[in-house]
């Protein structure tokens, strides 16, 4: 184990990727990505953020990450409140920008400045619970690609890219991306979101194209790709070993899974990390 471990930071290293930090006391949930968690999600609506979040946040002494949400055009994070739900049940404080046009990502970052002050803050539920280590930026049309410009602030950790529309520049990346097409989507088509991987070749970076899959039907509700995502903030922001299996090493457990992805891709410094 120690030898996997070792070998894992090494690889992560040579890519100039930080190794992900272990979040002791966060239940592992086996390979089951797409079920709920094991934590009872709360919601929180302010003016500017809605907050999804662990209802016992650190009753292990854990510390939980945090994904920064942008929404698509026009919709709200209530759109969204079943994937959101879903992130908060795996141990996630999602912080969602309240705008309907998230592209450049202003509230999404702004999220990050909120969520430390909570942290800060004696009375706030989320006192000394927040992992502010652990941040990930993820969104679905408009809202992947803010989560792509998002990752211009040092603070984000990772990236999970749900459909995203073209007004970012993947090539400006500095952190690991993951980038999930609909192979049926015709509004963002797949070609659009594949461009975007390959244009990621400075970062650990890979491309799921899930069979079926439209661009309502998986984004609202996270549909198919609720699983690979939660699988993949979890690895970068939980360190979880079971969501590492899923997408590297010789026989990642994603990569030879022809009946959910019609097209998977890992770019040659994810193909480093070791599974």
């Amino acid at each position: 184990m120690a030898a996997v471990v070792t070998a894992a930071v090494t690889a992560l290293t040579l890519t100039g990727v930080a190794a992900p930090a272990r979040a002791d006391g966060i239940p592992s949930v086996g390979r089951n990505w797409a079920e709920s968690g094991p934590y009872t999600p709360e919601v929180s609506i302010g003016v500017v953020h809605t907050l999804y979040y662990p209802q016992t946040m650190g009753a292990h002494g854990e510390k939980h990450p945090v994904i920064i949400w942008g929404n698509g055009t026009g919709v709200l994070p209530g759109a969204y409140t079943l994937l959101l739900r879903h992130y908060a049940s795996h141990g996630f404080i999602v912080v969602a920008a309240n705008t309907p046009v998230s592209n450049f990502a202003i509230t999404m970052r702004s999220g990050i400045d909120l969520i430390e002050k909570l942290n800060a803050d004696p009375s706030s539920v989320f006192y000394g619970k927040v992992n502010l280590d652990r941040i990930g930026s993820a969104g679905h049309s408009q809202g992947g690609s803010g989560a792509i410009n998002a990752a211009v602030d040092p603070r984000v950790d990772t990236v999970v890219a749900i459909q995203p529309g073209p007004l970012n520049d993947p090539a400006q990346l500095h952190k690991p991306a993951l980038f999930l097409a609909g192979q049926f989507d015709a509004i963002v088509w797949p070609v659009l979101v594949k461009a975007m991987y390959n244009a990621a070749d400075q970062i650990p970076a890979e491309y799921a194209e899930l069979r079926g899959a439209t661009h309502f039907g998986t984004g609202i509700t996270g549909g198919d790709m609720r699983g690979p995502s939660t699988a993949w903030l979890r690895y970068w922001l939980m360190d979880d070993p079971n969501a590492r299996a899923e997408f590297f090493g010789p026989n990642c457990g994603f990569c030879t899974d022809s009946q959910q992805f019609s097209d998977f891709r890992r770019n040659a410094l994810a193909t480093q990390i070791p599974g």
